[in-house]
């Protein structure tokens, strides 16, 4: 596997140019591979991880539901059946990035019969499953989201990945991966930077390029700040990561703040450029300004990583 370094500025350079391809491939090569690495026997992970490190196979990540999001822990409504050597899977899964083109699904689903989570590779052909791709969104325009209908879906036991049976499980691989968000919204911040200083130069008022203005260049200042706290917060995580260390408080600081810094460097761009940017297709900066609300609210909402932080400070949780 590559270094967590390299990781991170491989996130940060995607997303400096397009933070859709670093999503895209953020959920193929994190969750989704995650899950597998984390999650497989020895025999599962022989089988697909060098396949997924590859790209000879794809994959994504089925965990969130249409009622359920930041409640998975405790409110999955996909269940699985076991049936002899077969587990029969119904339900539905919503918001997954890359479905349509995975090769293999990691469908997360409840045990009928003892309530706890199971994760189930399922193939996009089987029979039973539909998938929708989700339109209409005004952000990650490029990252075909998804809808997954599961109807008595059939899995062999040797699909379900043997070691995830409890929301431990599944929230170390959240947790393993955050930290490729916070390198995203790094990313993402660059990416602002760039186009708002490339505006600026060109731009002109009262007679001279807007570049020259001292309310402009204190705005620049301020994204340049932020972008120069989140580098410094990235580099800290991924040597950590390198050396084993998946702090589930650490990657939620750094999720949680660096995708807040994201929202307000973007801001501060989007307001430099004024009308023109609001203009989808013709400034990039509309572009950065759209795709940090997905940021800001994907693997973790600000608020879920602020209660995960809260409870380790203070020992008690807030969750409900």
């Amino acid at each position: 596997m590559p270094s967590q370094l390299f990781q991170f500025f491989m996130s940060y350079l995607l997303a400096r140019f397009d933070i859709s391809l670093a999503t895209l491939l953020g959920v193929h090569q994190g969750l989704g591979h995650n899950t597998f690495y984390f999650g497989g026997s020895k025999e599962q992970i022989a089988k697909y991880v060098p396949k997924l490190q590859s790209h000879e196979l794809r994959t994504c990540f089925a965990l969130t539901e249409p009622e359920h999001g930041s409640d998975v822990a405790g409110g999955l409504e996909t269940v699985a059946e076991r049936q002899g050597d077969t587990w029969v899977i119904n339900g539905e899964k919503k918001w997954i990035g890359g479905a349509h083109v995975s090769d293999v699904i990691p469908v997360f689903a409840v045990n009928k019969e003892t309530g706890k989570p199971h994760c189930f590779v399922v193939k996009p052909e089987q029979d039973g499953v539909d998938i929708e791709v989700i339109d209409n969104k005004i952000a990650l325009r490029i990252v075909p989201n998804a809808l997954i209908k599961l109807t008595n879906v059939k899995v062999d036991e040797a699909d379900r990945l043997q070691n995830i049976t409890s929301f431990k499980d599944i929230a170390k691989i959240l947790y393993s991966t955050r930290a490729g968000v916070a390198y995203m919204a790094t990313g993402g911040m660059a990416g602002a930077l760039r186009a708002t200083l490339d505006y600026v130069t060109e731009r002109k008022q009262f007679g001279k390029p807007i570049s020259k203005y001292q309310l402009i260049q204190e705005k620049l200042s301020m994204m340049q700040g932020n972008l120069a706290q989140a580098m410094a917060t990235c580099a800290q995580l991924a040597k950590m990561q390198a050396h084993g260390e998946y702090d589930e408080v650490a990657t939620s600081t750094a999720k949680m703040m660096n995708a807040l810094r994201l929202r307000e460097t973007v801001a501060m761009g989007r307001g430099i450029t004024g009308g023109n940017g609001i203009l989808a297709d013709d400034y990039d900066i509309a572009r950065f300004f759209s795709d940090a609300e997905a940021i800001y609210t994907y693997e973790g909402t600000h608020e879920i990583n602020a209660l995960v932080i809260g409870r380790a400070l203070t020992g008690d949780s807030a969750f409900v």
